[in-house]
């Protein structure tokens, strides 16, 4: 009898222990055995992606959508996600407003220029400030920290000035001398991306190489350089799409001139909208259907370069020190 005892206790206790061990196993599927490993953890992080991503996404989904419905689904409510037929003619319309080719053509002239300037002047900059000594050095940082919080609407009307004693007025390359100098758009923030990068470096590079007996420049070029490309990739993008989707600068410099990137043509085509709505050449549904195809011929190419650099760009930004 004992023994039948002894054997419905160790029963029970090897039923508990299972019991107990499936329900850990479950807590830990459920809860994790730390606070991010958990499956509720992952649904909560993925809610947020998701409900985040959608805010984001709907508007370029819906100029997707609009920009190739046809006219007759434009005056369909029914119709909102799913067109009843590719209709190409918006796009086709927003293409010759906007002077496509010739406007993409200056854009990426400018956006290339201004990009590679970038990276020569505030790369050489950044490296002064971070690994060479020279008077009022403390200053000149304290004076660069202030060309990046002043607004460019500050000093935009002697800049124009000097542009016009210059014989530059109305000329494309008003958008590309400030970057060879180092300024531009945001030309602050790029030298202290630089700054902060060459910070990282160990200073016995810098050592092994004045024993070698090479000078700054040298050394700059043959060591820094090439260990810099996380931050020129970083600031050859940002200057890149910043400078694309500028319209400050093209409206300041070039108000006379007929030859105006891409952003600046997007801004004249409301007004060809207008006049065309006026005229009763189009309705109101297709402004707004041209206006969605103009938009996505303009985000196209900073899009595709995010697309094919996206894993590139975001190594280089945790390499030069951004996200600490």
């Amino acid at each position: 009898m004992s023994v039948n005892v002894e054997t419905v206790k160790n029963n029970r206790t090897k039923a508990k222990f299972q019991f107990n061990k499936k329900l850990r196993a479950v807590r830990y599927t459920v809860l994790g055995r730390e606070i991010n490993e958990g499956l509720l953890f992952k649904l909560f992080l993925y809610t947020i992606f998701i409900a985040t991503s959608y805010i984001y996404l709907n508007p370029i989904f819906k100029m997707l959508v609009y920009m190739v419905m046809s006219p007759k689904d434009l005056f369909d409510p029914t119709v909102t996600w799913i067109p009843s037929e590719i209709y190409l003619g918006h796009i086709k319309t927003a293409w010759q407003k906007m002077h496509y080719v010739q406007s993409f053509s200056i854009s990426l002239f400018v956006a290339l220029c201004v990009s590679v300037f970038h990276c020569i002047s505030t790369g050489l900059a950044g490296y002064a400030l971070a690994r060479l000594d020279f008077p009022f050095k403390k200053l000149t940082f304290i004076l660069l920290l202030v060309a990046f919080i002043i607004p460019p609407q500050v000093i935009i009307l002697p800049t124009i000035i000097a542009f016009r004693n210059l014989g530059l007025e109305n000329s494309i390359f008003t958008l590309i001398i400030p970057s060879i100098l180092g300024f531009g758009v945001k030309g602050a923030l790029f030298v202290i991306i630089f700054r902060q990068f060459f910070l990282t470096q160990p200073k016995e590079l810098e050592e092994a190489a004045k024993i070698d007996g090479a000078s700054a420049i040298k050394f700059y070029l043959k060591v820094m350089l090439p260990l810099a490309k996380p931050a020129i990739l970083v600031v050859f993008l940002f200057s890149f799409v910043w400078t694309w989707n500028d319209t400050y600068f093209p409206q300041m410099f070039l108000t006379d001139s007929k030859v105006v990137p891409l952003a600046s043509e997007m801004l004249q085509l409301d007004r060809v909208l207008t006049s065309m709505r006026e005229a009763h050449q189009i309705t109101s549904y297709e402004s707004h259907a041209i206006g969605m195809a103009a938009g996505f011929l303009a985000i196209l190419p900073p899009l595709l370069i995010f697309v094919f650099f996206q894993r590139h760009f975001v190594e280089g930004v945790e390499r030069t020190g951004l996200v600490e």
